[in-house]
């Protein structure tokens, strides 16, 4: 893996750097949790797309610059740096375009990507219901064949921004005689029509994006079955490989947090917590090293696999220990939210840790994570 960055890539680093510095929001926007600031940040995704960051390693026929994954990664190290908002079209470009890239067709390519990159369109990942968590395998939730496509029924909950975006993607049982693995489809799902209930589910920090939705013979027509009828088994684990390896959590998120942390421990030292403190940092940056040496294994045919999971531990763990740190440098003050004249940072640091506590669940509990590893990447028996 070469460490030094090409003459190109720096100059892509710049150009960024440039356009974000004077583009970037001078005043934060509100959470993208809520409705009035998911509103915001969908004016600053559309921003981004008109000047072609949005989706800066696609095609350019679908928004992007066909930049190398390489420069989206210094791309996204540019965007935090300069602490742009964060991304509410997420769930879509870096967990639902990898998997249409993978399995769609051209159409549906065509179709789909583009409003996605220009947020027209916003999708949510519609993965947990009632009793199927991190066991995906289980899902009840059904399709019935009707003519040109299928009519869907069941519940789907914890279904992140579901509150306010237009379609979800998730597993469906289309073979009623199926089990476990076997008889699933991958469907995207049009939440504005008869037949679909979306229930807001208010956080513990008070945002409301999270959804349950109700499914009550809601129409999928044919086009809208991604890889094939009775395949999404395959075609989920393009997508949840996307969630805990490369995409949803760039190193570049946890770098600008390590540094927060950093500027934290200077403005309120506590030797105690020096140890920690550097660990964090350390962290953050083993995390990017271990994404570049992921991205250059890709580059050369290679692929992130079970690897994933492992991934997916870490950064997730990494989160929890960075803001923990956060909170006790803080003392007492870490209770004080946004809108207190004492509040340190305007209270971000108990918001980022009730988030990062979320980070073991979300995308496959790490318990589950850690049986992956396990058994498929080290090998161990049963």
């Amino acid at each position: 893996m070469d460490l030094e960055f090409s003459d190109s890539e720096k100059r892509f680093r710049d150009e960024a750097r440039a356009w974000l510095e004077a583009n970037v929001p001078r005043t934060p926007l509100k959470s993208g949790d809520s409705r009035e600031g998911f509103a915001e940040h969908v004016v600053w995704e559309k921003k981004l797309h008109a000047a072609r960051w949005s989706v800066v390693s696609w095609p350019a026929k679908y928004g992007g610059r066909d930049a190398s994954l390489v420069e989206w990664l210094i791309f996204e190290e540019e965007y935090y740096r300069s602490g742009a908002p964060i991304r509410v079209t997420q769930n879509g470009i870096f967990l639902l375009a990898p998997t249409i890239f993978e399995f769609g067709t051209e159409e549906q390519k065509e179709r789909i990507l583009p409003a996605m990159s220009s947020a027209e369109r916003l999708w949510a990942q519609a993965w947990s219901e009632p009793e199927a968590g991190s066991d995906l395998a289980s899902v009840r939730s059904h399709a019935e064949r009707v003519d040109g496509g299928w009519k869907v029924y069941g519940q789907k909950t914890w279904t992140t921004r579901g509150a306010f975006c237009d379609g979800i993607y998730g597993l469906f049982r289309t073979d009623p005689n199926s089990e476990r693995h076997k008889g699933l489809t991958y469907l995207l799902v049009d939440l504005n029509q008869p037949g679909v209930t979306v229930r807001p589910v208010e956080r513990i920090d008070g945002d409301e994006s999270f959804a349950e939705v109700f499914l009550d013979g809601a129409f999928v027509p044919d086009t809208n079955v991604l890889g094939g009828v009775n395949q999404g088994w395959k075609v989920a684990m393009s997508t949840t490989s996307s969630e805990r390896g490369l995409s949803l959590r760039s190193p570049g998120r946890f770098m600008k947090a390590a540094d927060r942390l950093v500027d934290l421990y200077q403005r309120r030292p506590d030797p105690g917590l020096r140890d920690r403190v550097t660990r964090a940092w350390m962290d953050a940056q083993l995390y990017r090293l271990y994404t570049f040496q992921t991205v250059t294994r890709m580059i050369e045919g290679g692929e992130i696999g079970a690897d994933s999971s492992l991934n997916k531990i870490f950064w997730s763990e990494m989160d929890i220990r960075l803001t923990e740190t956060a909170l006790e440098l803080l003392g007492p003050d870490a209770e004080l939210l946004g809108g207190s004249p004492h509040a340190v940072d305007d209270g971000d640091w108990m918001l980022d840790f009730e988030f990062a506590l979320a980070g073991p669940i979300y995308a496959g509990t790490n318990e589950v994570q850690r049986n992956i590893v396990a058994g498929r990447v080290l090998d161990l028996p049963r």
